[in-house]
């Protein structure tokens, strides 16, 4: 069992940077496939990034590649979403995900814990 705390969300203006955290409980962190997933009113939950164990494999939807920068601190139970240059478009409830299996998934239906979610919201 994992339990997931997101933070860091906030309103921001277009073109600022924000860095999300997730913090995880349980020894077993480091073992997991890490993802953050964003949903804004009236849409789908949507894939924005992912991390493998190990923190060697990333993946990034291509809506953030090249503005977001997904890592983690095994040590520390905690996953970082850094989100530079943000659009209005990136106004969304953001989510941390964690995935059991070893293979970097898009989907959220392979993802078996989450958390609750942090608001950002980017003003133009």
């Amino acid at each position: 069992q994992v339990q997931l705390v997101e933070s860091g969300g906030g309103l921001v203006q277009a073109g600022d940077s924000l860095t999300l955290s997730c913090a995880a409980s349980g020894r077993t962190f480091s073992s997991y496939t890490m993802g953050w997933f964003r949903q804004a009113p009236g849409k789908e939950r949507e894939f924005v990034a992912a991390i493998s164990w190990s923190g060697g494999t990333t993946h990034y939807a291509d809506s953030v590649k090249g503005r977001f920068t997904i890592s983690r601190v095994n040590a520390k139970n905690t996953v970082y979403l850094q989100m530079n240059s943000l659009k209005p478009e990136d106004t969304a409830v953001y989510y941390c995900a964690a995935d059991r299996s070893f293979v970097i998934h898009t989907t959220k239906g392979n993802y078996d814990y989450w958390g609750q979610g942090t608001q950002v919201t980017v003003s133009s």
